[in-house]
C-alpha cells in the first residue's frame, strides 16, 4: 500500500508529447518497437482522469505518505508498549487499507488535495507497524536469533516491494483503469487484518496454543523484562541522552534517503528515463526488491552464526552490516546513474545495490532490540519515525533536481543520495553500539556518577518495601 503510488502515478498523470525545452541526455523511446500494434506501447484507461501534475507536485505527492508516517511513530511505540504490539499494528493497517481503498473516489473528487489528504492519513496508519513490530519481536525472540527473524519478518516489506509493482504494472497493463490499483491493495490489506485478529498474541505469555516448554523457554531467555512485570514510565531524559540511540538514528536517516528514493522514485527512473513500458516498469521495479529478499536472508544467518561462534561481538555484528547496506549500496547506485541509457546495466547496478541493502535487518533495524529491548517499541519510533523524514525529503527533492527527466539531473540527484548514505555510515561505525544501555533496566546497572535528572521509578512506599526481600531487590531504590 505505501508503494502502489510509485507505479500508479506514472499512469495518472498526463506526459507532455514534446520535449523543446528539455536540455541535456534523453534516452531514446524503444517502447514501440517490434511486436503487433500496441504491444508494448503504453495504453491509457479512457474511463479514468488523467492529471496534468509537474515533477514537483508528483513528488510532493509522494512524499505525502511520510508526513503521516513520522508524526504517529512515537505514539505508536508508546501505545504498542501500554497496550501490546497486536492492536496497535492490526488497527493502523486498518485505516490505511481503508484509505487505500478509498483513494480513487476521494482523487476524483478533490484531485491532488484528496491525493494528498489519504496519503497522509495512510500514513498515520503505517506510523506504529514498525514500533509496533520491533516490540513484538523484543518480546518474543531471544537476542541470538533476532537478526533471522528480523530478516523474515521486515522481509515482508520486501515481498510488498516485488508483488506491489509487478501486480500494479500488470493491472496498468493495456490501458488497465488505475483506480485498480488501490481497491486490491487496500482489499487485501482488509483480509490480512481479519487472520491478524485470529492468530496473533501480544506476549508468549498471552498465547494459548503454545506448549508450556516454548513458553519457558521464551521467559527464560528474552531479555525484555516487560514480559515478567509491568515497566516504569519510558525514562525519556535519559534516551534523549543516550549517544548510542542518536548514532543510530543517524544510521537509520543514511539508509532510508536511499532506501526511499529507491522504493519511490524508481520506478519513474524506469518509466521516464530508460522508457520502459509500464508492464516493464512493474518487472523491472520489483527485481531489486528480489534480490534484497533474498540476500536479507544470507546476512542474517551469517550474522547470527558470527555471533554465536563468538566470532564477533554484537555491537560488532551491527557495524559491519549496516556497511554492507549502506556504503556498497551506494557505490552501485553511483555506477548505475553513470550507464546512461543502458537499460540492461543500468538494472543490473540497481539490482546489486538493493542486494546489498539487505545487510539493513541484520543491522540498523533491530539495533533498538540490543540497546533497550525493554522499550524496543518507543526506541524504534524514535529511531524510524526520525529517518522516516527521509521520505518527505527524497521525493519533493528529486521532483526538484528532476524536471526534465534527464540522464545529468538523476546523476545529481543519485551522488545527493551517495554522500548521505556514506556519510551516516562512518558516524555509526565510529559511535555504534549493539550493548544494552543502563536507562533500559536501571535495577540491573544502576545509575551511572553524575546523573542529576530524578530518578526513573516512583519511590516505593513502605508497604511495598515490606514485600520485596533486600536479597533479590538490589535496585538503588530499594538501597534508599
Amino acid at each position: 500500500m505505501r508503494v502502489c503510488l510509485s507505479m500508479t502515478i506514472t499512469q495518472m498523470v498526463l506526459h507532455a508529447e514534446s520535449s523543446e525545452h528539455i536540455v541535456g541526455e534523453t534516452c531514446p523511446d524503444n517502447s514501440y518497437s517490434s511486436g503487433s500494434k500496441g504491444s508494448n506501447s503504453t495504453v491509457y484507461f479512457e474511463g479514468r482522469d488523467r492529471y496534468d501534475w509537474s515533477e514537483a507536485t508528483q513528488g510532493f505527492l509522494l512524499s505525502a505518505f511520510y508526513y503521516g508516517y513520522v508524526i504517529t511513530h512515537l505514539p505508536g511505540g508508546l501505545l504498542a508498549e501500554k497496550f501490546g504490539g497486536k492492536w496497535t499494528l492490526g488497527l493502523g493497517l486498518l485505516v490505511t487499507s481503508i484509505a487505500t481503498a478509498l483513494t480513487p473516489w476521494v482523487v476524483s473528487m478533490w484531485g491532488a488535495v484528496g491525493l494528498f489528504i489519504m496519503r497522509v492519513i495512510e500514513g498515520f496508519g503505517e506510523g506504529p507497524v514498525t514500533p509496533a513490530f520491533v516490540l513484538l519481536l523484543a518480546r518474543w525472540v531471544p537476542p541470538s536469533e533476532r537478526s533471522r527473524f528480523g530478516a523474515m519478518i521486515f522481509g515482508g516489506a520486501q515481498i510488498g516491494n516485488i508483488v506491489g509493482p509487478y501486480l500494479s504494472g500488470i493491472l496498468l497493463a493495456d490501458g488497465g483503469d488505475w483506480a485498480n490499483v488501490f481497491y486490491v491493495f487496500g482489499g487485501l490489506g482488509m483480509i490480512w487484518f481479519v487472520f491478524w485478529v485470529l492468530l496473533c498474541y501480544s506476549t508468549p505469555n498471552s498465547h494459548p496454543y503454545i506448549s508450556d516448554e516454548e513458553r519457558n523457554y521464551l521467559n527464560n531467555n528474552v531479555a525484555a523484562s516487560g514480559l515478567h512485570k509491568k515497566l516504569d514510565p519510558v525514562p525519556f531524559k535519559a534516551m534523549l541522552r543516550s549517544g548510542p540511540l542518536w548514532v543510530l538514528i543517524m544510521a537509520a536517516i543514511g539508509h532510508d534517503w536511499g532506501y526511499f528514493t529507491m522504493i519511490t522514485d524508481l520506478p519513474k527512473y524506469f518509466s521516464d528515463v530508460l522508457k520502459f513500458n509500464i508492464k516493464e516498469t512493474g518487472l523491472m521495479s520489483a527485481l531489486p526488491y528480489v534480490a534484497m529478499y533474498i540476500c536479507s536472508f544470507i546476512f542474517a544467518g551469517l550474522c547470527d552464526f558470527c555471533i554465536k561462534k563468538n566470532w564477533h561481538s554484537i555491537s560488532t555484528g551491527r557495524k559491519i552490516y549496516t556497511t554492507v547496506s549502506s556504503s556498497v549500496p551506494a557505490v552501485f547506485i553511483i555506477l548505475a546513474s553513470y550507464s546512461g541509457c543502458d537499460r540492461l546495466q543500468a538494472v543490473g547496478l540497481f539490482i546489486a545495490s538493493m542486494a546489498f541493502m539487505g545487510g539493513f535487518y541484520s543491522s540498523v533495524k533491530i539495533n533498538a532490540m540490543d540497546i533497550a529491548p525493554n522499550y524496543a517499541g518507543t526506541c524504534s519510533a524514535f529511531v524510524n519515525g526520525i529517518a522516516a523524514i527521509s521520505g518527505i525529503i527524497t521525493p519533493y527533492l528529486i521532483g526538484l533536481l528532476t524536471p526534465d527527466q534527464t540522464v545529468e539531473q538523476w546523476r545529481i540527484a543519485f551522488w545527493a543520495v551517495f554522500a548521505v548514505l556514506v556519510g551516516t555510515n562512518v558516524v555509526y561505525v565510529i559511535w555504534g553500539s549493539g550493548e544494552q544501555q543502563w536507562w533500559d533496566d536501571v535495577d540491573k546497572y544502576g545509575y551511572p556518577p553524575g546523573w542529576k535528572h530524578g530518578t526513573f521509578k516512583k519511590r516505593q512506599t513502605d508497604m511495598e518495601k515490606k514485600i520485596v526481600h533486600p536479597k533479590h531487590d538490589h535496585s538503588p531504590i530499594a538501597k534508599d
